[in-house]
């Protein structure tokens, strides 16, 4: 591997300018294409086998128009009634701007018969239902918009509009652009920092930056291919620009060194690849894999997640081991120019009585106490994910200037909460019947009496008479836990009851099941997922470092570092606790793919530490030196990278947390604090304690497994050992013999 990475470096270097040329031409052509045709991502949930499919299913065959679901407009009059003759005839030449639109089946106007429900009791507040003839997904936000817009007649009669349901939902998607400027603010300050130079400073964050803007494109044009979940180029970009600046930073700091010791700049660039690119190869693939490894749990919505973010560390990966050795190779040994004002020039650092040596010494000789530390702090930290429960945040909890937040606070001031996330209830009869069918009565009945019902609509039969829908208005929030108590209870008692011997099968629907299903799926499905990702990255780790005990002993580090990321998540979405720092007004719900797509993520991150931290250390035992010397050694050596690393990594998942969807802000402060967890109290604390206590153990292997695997090294320790030896002396010979001939 050392040698192909290396041969990789060299090429970039020699032809450094159409590396670079090649790389601004993917990004800005991705870009213009993306830009152009526009996102298609959506939230559709597809669940086969669950009760909200099978409603779905009934809705397309029996009821067209509504398959897609109903998104409100809604209208909130700021004086006197809706229905006023100020506001009726604007209120009906939006309907009409609507019924043209090319993405819209069916409009019912709150003024029209079909629509005497459509307006609260006071008659302040009404909507308009529309039915889009596709999913949602299927439209850009541009067209979103457009829809939205045909209701300005409303609007310019004085009436407030905002959209809600999906329409709503895909309008409202808050901008990344300012979580994205604060992390890379801050990582700047901390590469500014680590080198001591402007230009080594800018270096990584270009390279990231690249890879970032190939992958969101790419991303958007893969959603007019497949469904792409909204929240999915948010979290590739975090991820993205984390994993991109890490891997960069680690290249250029060996490039760094090897120039400081006077190396040839191309020369340098090549080995850099060659020893840290092994690192950056061995870690990025172990997150794609990891990502990846979603797609076991078999639920579209998780592995599209899980497949996009594992392209963007795919592409920041590439970047660093191509792109990035191109820039260098540029810039040369100007890469050390405009030096941070009274910083000195680096000078070889004495890693023997550096403060991370001696803190190592500490921790090797006090490895129990070191331990106890570090679990005094974090078993107390992981309790509260012992309580945790999947939901999902309705819209009731994005920021207030977005058109589905106002929406939603609409509804509820003039219908009740309830009305937000209605419960669609079809059936399938076994003979056709008309709307006052006694079973279908009996059903409607039994369903509007249930705890927690407000209401219910009027059943609507297709016109064969053999499906039959109508819709129950919780009394309670769609994302309350009242809610998911409600549509389990008219699953398995209400329903069931209502329908014995009366030849009606049905089930229960609408976004609001489909969340809880989703929830329920992904909870089956994390203990398989879980151990899937478990099993590959030991497997990884044994191929890497040889030994069994170390793949184990990360395994269960790594479970130890995302227990405390669940905890923290817990406290301050679930419980609520601090939720004000994080911008919100109280509790919300824990999405329900969070705890699954944070668990791979983050198992998949932290092998950037450890194979960094632990290959440092198997190259001085392999040495000779002890397994409490490798310790202390491998720890100076990699702490202060890991350390930047981290800082880095932080900032820039912790920016996220300013993002106005609360899905974003959880994966931003679940990933934050995994990361500070992982990088202080695991690699600098954990790992040399238990290292020190196993011994030399710590490198054992059965040796039918040591003849098998394949003989790698991940830095390429060695491989350059021979070339840096200068070629000895010429051993002397018998003299020449005399020429022969006249003097």
């Amino acid at each position: 591997m050392t040698g192909v990475l290396y041969k990789l470096g060299r090429l970039c270097v020699r032809h450094r300018l159409a590396v670079l040329l090649a790389w601004v031409a993917v990004a800005v052509g991705l870009g213009v294409a993306a830009s152009s045709l526009g996102s298609q991502a959506s939230d559709n949930i597809s669940l086969p086998g669950t009760g909200s499919e099978e409603v779905t299913d009934l809705l397309e065959r029996g009821f067209p128009s509504q398959a897609n679901g109903s998104s409100p407009i809604v209208l909130k009059a700021t004086s006197g009634k809706v229905t006023d003759s100020r506001y009726s005839s604007a209120i009906s030449d939006s309907v009409s701007a609507l019924e043209k639109d090319q993405y819209v089946a069916k409009v019912i106007s709150p003024l029209s018969s079909d629509g005497a429900g459509q307006v609260s009791r006071d008659g302040t507040v009404a909507y308009i239902s529309v039915f889009p003839d596709r999913s949602l997904g299927d439209v850009t936000i541009d067209d979103a918009q457009e829809i939205l817009d045909k209701a300005d007649p409303a609007k310019k009669a004085g009436l407030e509009t905002s959209a809600g349901g999906p329409l709503g939902s895909k309008l409202s998607k808050p901008e990344t652009e300012k979580s994205e400027v604060v992390g890379l603010t801050f990582a700047l300050i901390v590469l500014v920092f680590t080198f001591g130079t402007f230009v080594a400073m800018g270096l990584p964050i270009v390279s990231a930056l690249i890879g970032v803007i190939a992958g969101t494109s790419g991303i958007t044009l893969l959603s007019h291919l497949t469904e792409v979940p909204t929240s999915a180029p948010t979290l590739a970009i975090m991820l993205g620009l984390g994993v991109g600046i890490d891997y960069a930073l680690f290249i250029l700091t060996t490039h760094r060194d090897t120039l400081a010791r006077g190396m040839e700049p191309g020369e340098s660039v090549a080995r850099a690849v060659a020893t840290s690119g092994g690192a950056v190869l061995f870690a990025g693939c172990t997150v794609v894999v990891a990502v990846c490894s979603l797609a076991v749990a078999g639920i579209p919505l998780v592995t599209t997640l899980g497949l996009t973010t594992g392209l963007m560390v795919a592409l920041a990966m590439i970047c660093a081991l191509t792109l990035l050795p191109a820039i260098l190779a540029l810039v040369g040994t100007r890469v050390n120019a405009l030096p941070l004002p009274g910083r000195r020039p680096a000078e070889a650092a004495d890693l023997e009585h550096s403060r991370w040596a001696r803190l190592a010494r500490w921790i090797v000789h006090r490895p129990f106490i070191a331990v106890a530390i570090a679990l005094a702090i974090m078993i107390p930290l992981s309790i509260p994910a012992l309580s945790l429960h999947f939901g999902q945040a309705d819209t009731g909890a994005l920021p207030k200037d977005e058109t589905a937040r106002q929406a939603y606070d609409a509804i509820t001031e003039g219908f009740g909460v309830g009305a937000n996330g209605p419960v669609v209830i079809a059936a399938r009869l076994a003979r056709p019947a008309q709307p006052d069918d006694p079973g279908l009565a009996r059903l409607q009945q039994a369903v509007g009496g249930a705890a927690g019902v407000a209401a219910v609509t009027p059943v609507a039969l297709d016109g064969p008479g053999q499906i039959a829908t109508f819709n129950a208005i919780p009394r309670t929030a769609p994302s309350d836990t009242a809610t998911e108590d409600l549509v389990n209870n008219l699953r398995d008692d209400t329903i069931p009851a209502a329908t014995q011997g009366a030849g009606i099968a049905a089930s229960v629907g609408g976004s609001t099941a489909a969340s809880i299903d989703l929830a329920e799926e992904i909870s089956d499905k994390l203990p398989e997922t879980i151990l899937v990702i478990i099993a590959l990255s030991f497997v990884l780790l044994t191929i890497a470092f040889r030994s069994l005990l170390i793949p184990l002993k990360a395994a269960v580090m790594n479970l130890l570092s995302i227990g405390v990321a669940y905890g923290v998540v817990v406290m301050v979405f679930q419980y609520g606790w601090f939720a004000g720092a994080v911008g919100l007004d109280g509790a919300v719900p824990i999405v329900s793919y969070l705890p699954l797509l944070m668990f791979a993520g983050l198992f998949g991150l932290s092998m950037d530490y450890e194979v960094f931290l632990m290959s440092h250390v198997q190259e001085h035992y392999r040495s000779g030196a002890s397994p409490r010397d490798a310790i202390v050694r491998g720890l100076a050596e990699s702490a202060r990278v890991i350390t930047a690393a981290a800082l880095i990594m932080v900032s820039v998942f912790a920016s996220f947390i300013l993002n106005g969807d609360p899905t974003i802000k959880q994966f931003g402060v679940g990933l934050s604090v995994a990361v500070i967890v992982d990088a202080t109290l695991v690699r600098c604390l954990l790992v040399p304690a238990v290292m020190a206590l196993m011994g030399r153990a710590a490198w054992w292997i059965p040796g039918w497994l040591d003849r098998i695997l394949p003989r790698i090294s991940v830095e390429g320790h060695g491989y350059f050992d021979d070339a840096d030896t200068p070629p000895p002396p010429p051993t002397p010979g018998p003299p020449a013999p005399a020429p022969s001939g006249p003097a």
